[in-house]
C-alpha cells in the first residue's frame, strides 16, 4: 500500500479475513451483522454486531469462519500512517492495542465509534478534497484514541485490580515472541529478556495458559511460516533462511512434526 493511502469499505469482509497472512498495514474493523470467528495472533475471536477489531502492522490473521449475513465496515491503512498517527502517544497504548485487537462493547458505548466509521467512509468517497489526507489522519487519531478510552474503562470495570505480575510477565513474553520468533526459538532467550529463570518462565505460562512455554514460541514460528506460504512467492528454503533455520531440510521437518504435512503441501491446499 502506498505510504500515504488509505481505504475505507463495507462488505462481508471475505477477501480481507480469509487469506491466512501477516499484515504489512493497519486495519480497524466494526462488524455490522452476521457472526465470524477468525484467528488473530494465535488465539482465536468471536466477531458479531458492534464488536470492533484493530489489527496492527505485523499482525498474523487468518482461518476465518464467516457466516452468510457478515456484513462490516472497515478502514485499512499503511503502516507509515499508522506510525504517524501513533507517534506522540504512550507506549502502553501500542501494548494495550496490540494485547486487546478484539472488543465487543456495549451497544451504548458503540454509538461514537459507529459515527466515527461512517464520516471516514464519506471522506474517503470525497476524493476531490486538498485536506482529505490530513482530515483522515486527524479522525483516525481520534478513533484509536476513543477506542482506548472505552475499552480500557471497560476493562477496569471488569477487573478493578488489574493483572497480576504472572499474567503481566506472560503478556510481556508474548510481545517477545511476536517481535524475536523468526530468529529465536529457545524458551532461555526470553527467559533472560524478562530477567526471569526460564524454569519460572515455563511456570508463569503453564499457570495461565496450561501450556508451555515452548508451545507458544512454536505457535507462533509456525504462524510466521503459514502466513510466508500462504501469502508470499517465497520458496521453502527462502522461508527456511528467514526464520533462521539451519537449512530447508530442518525446516521441513520442524514443520511437519507440527502439522502433520510438508511445506509445500500445505502451501499446495486449498
Amino acid at each position: 500500500m502506498n505510504p500515504n493511502s488509505f481505504l475505507v469499505q463495507t462488505d462481508d469482509c471475505h477477501l480481507v479475513l480469509n487469506q491466512f497472512s501477516k499484515l504489512d498495514d493497519a486495519c480497524i474493523f466494526l462488524c455490522k451483522q452476521g457472526k465470524a470467528k477468525v484467528e488473530i495472533d494465535s488465539e482465536v475471536y468471536v466477531l458479531h454486531a458492534g464488536t470492533h477489531m484493530v489489527l496492527l502492522p505485523g499482525t498474523i490473521i487468518g482461518n476465518a469462519q464467516i457466516s452468510n449475513d457478515f456484513v462490516a465496515s472497515y478502514v485499512l491503512f499503511s503502516k507509515h500512517l499508522f506510525h504517524d498517527v501513533t507517534a506522540r502517544l504512550e507506549p502502553s497504548f501500542y501494548r494495550f492495542l496490540k494485547d486487546t485487537p478484539v472488543v465487543n462493547l456495549p451497544d451504548e458505548r458503540n454509538h461514537s465509534i459507529k459515527r466515527m466509521m461512517t464520516v471516514m467512509e464519506e471522506l474517503y468517497l470525497d476524493g476531490e478534497n486538498c485536506f482529505r489526507q490530513q482530515i483522515f489522519q486527524n479522525h483516525i487519531q481520534s478513533f484509536l484514541l476513543d477506542i482506548y478510552d472505552k475499552t480500557h474503562r471497560l476493562f477496569m470495570e471488569q477487573y478493578p485490580e488489574g493483572v497480576n505480575r504472572q499474567e503481566e510477565l506472560f503478556k510481556r513474553f508474548v510481545r517477545l515472541v511476536h517481535d524475536h520468533c523468526s530468529e529465536h526459538r529457545e524458551v532461555a532467550f526470553y527467559a533472560e529478556r524478562l530477567c526471569i529463570s526460564p524454569r519460572y518462565l515455563s511456570t508463569i505460562v503453564r499457570n495461565v495458559t496450561g501450556n508451555t512455554a515452548k508451545s507458544i514460541i512454536d505457535r507462533h514460528v509456525l504462524l510466521e511460516s503459514k502466513a510466508m506460504l500462504k501469502s508470499t512467492a517465497l520458496s521453502v528454503q527462502e522461508i527456511a533462511n528467514r526464520l533462521h533455520f539451519p537449512d530447508q531440510s530442518f525446516f521441513g521437518r520442524y514443520f511437519k512434526k507440527h502439522t502433520g504435512v510438508s511445506p509445500l503441501h500445505y502451501r499446495n491446499e486449498d
